[in-house]
């Protein structure tokens, strides 16, 4: 249940962000104040530096997304093709490994991806080429401050008590 309501501040976050509102303080129910902050993340991919590992350290009561908005080649690049792949963790846990973007100066510079979500840890590797590559998006992050929520709490939401039907009560006279 926590993460739907994360799932929904998220949510909340970007609906106000189009609208042009505020995006500091929201309150979900039974969480109490949720705080959302957005920073830009920015990474540069070469031949010096062929990955990157975006890591954020753990604190109570937060969620954290990186949501990836661009990659695109510099001036400076070569005429080649540079692979970028994400290495990040699947639903199992288990280490993988996906190529991204395939760019090339001449016929395709930058590729946007439209806010694409990762879970951190996670690695922006130069699978090949020789850059530079910039990687950009956004680091959001949720806060959910006196949080009483538990597992108690959930299975409550999941379950809830169904009242039998009772049989409507019949009318005795005219109105």
């Amino acid at each position: 249940m926590a993460a739907a309501e994360t799932s929904l501040a998220f949510q909340a976050q970007e609906s106000r962000a189009r609208a042009g509102g505020s995006m500091r303080a929201l309150s979900l129910r039974g969480l109490g104040p949720v705080t959302m902050d957005s920073f830009f993340f920015g990474c540069e991919l070469s031949e010096q530096a062929r990955s990157y590992t975006f890591r954020v350290e753990e604190e109570d009561d937060t969620e954290h997304v990186l949501a990836l908005t661009m990659l695109s080649l510099t001036e400076d690049a070569k005429e080649e093709c540079n692979v970028v792949e994400v290495v990040a963790r699947n639903y199992d846990n288990e280490e993988i490994a996906i190529p991204v973007a395939n760019l090339k100066l001449s016929c395709q510079p930058m590729l946007s991806l439209g806010d694409f979500p990762l879970q951190p840890p996670v690695t922006f590797r130069l699978k090949s080429g020789s850059g530079p590559v910039h990687v950009t998006g956004r680091h959001q992050i949720v806060s959910m401050e006196g949080s009483e929520f538990s597992e108690e709490d959930e299975s409550e939401d999941q379950n809830p008590e169904l009242l039998p039907i009772l049989p409507a009560k019949k009318r005795q006279g005219r109105l």
